[in-house]
């Protein structure tokens, strides 16, 4: 495994090495202590996987506030996604700032993504489908949303009229909500 920095240090994208012969592939998703060379040290509890249906689905801003904060990393098995990394820890040098990278079955890429970052997506394909490891449980007393498209922060999704959940729809600005991440 490759791990490749991004414009914020703690976001990493994760090349896995890939193994190809005449009967297809195989490749290792997670080695904990492949991970931890490349930087990524966490102890993943949970697994989730989601489908969208239609190109342009919208999904997030999500995190969960502490003490249930989660680390991700994040894989599209099918499909293709751009998925997106913001920086909502208060005080840090990287705060608001953004990082996005393409996500695909093709080219197995996938993005750590650690607490103290709010993460969305955005389907480039038909019959999308995301997996992702979670550091911690589901809280849903925890569970909280940022406007995707809050000028503060300014993700460019390249994506006109997308689709979205009433909780993306509803989620507040980023200087309004109760975001609870320090530096």
């Amino acid at each position: 495994m490759k791990g490749v920095k991004t414009d914020i240090k703690e976001v990493i994208i994760v090349e896995p090495q890939v193994f190809g012969d005449n009967r297809g592939w195989f490749m290792e998703t997670y080695s904990r202590s492949k991970m931890q060379q490349i930087g990524i040290d966490a102890d993943f509890v949970q697994d989730n996987q989601s489908y969208s249906a239609q190109r342009g689905t919208l999904r997030g801003l999500h995190f969960q506030n502490n003490p249930m904060a989660q680390a991700k990393l994040i894989r599209c098995t099918r499909g293709a996604i751009m998925d997106v990394a913001v920086d909502i820890r208060k005080g840090s040098p990287t705060y608001k700032k953004w990082v996005s990278v393409e996500l695909s079955a093709d080219n197995k890429k996938m993005l750590y993504i650690p607490r103290g970052f709010a993460h969305g997506f955005v389907a480039l394909t038909d019959d999308v489908e995301v997996q992702y490891k979670a550091d911690n449980f589901y809280s849903p007393e925890n569970d909280r949303s940022v406007k995707f498209d809050d000028e503060s922060i300014g993700v460019e999704w390249n994506c006109e009229n997308p689709i979205l959940s009433q909780k993306d729809i509803n989620a507040p600005l980023l200087d309004e909500s109760d975001c609870n991440f320090t530096y």
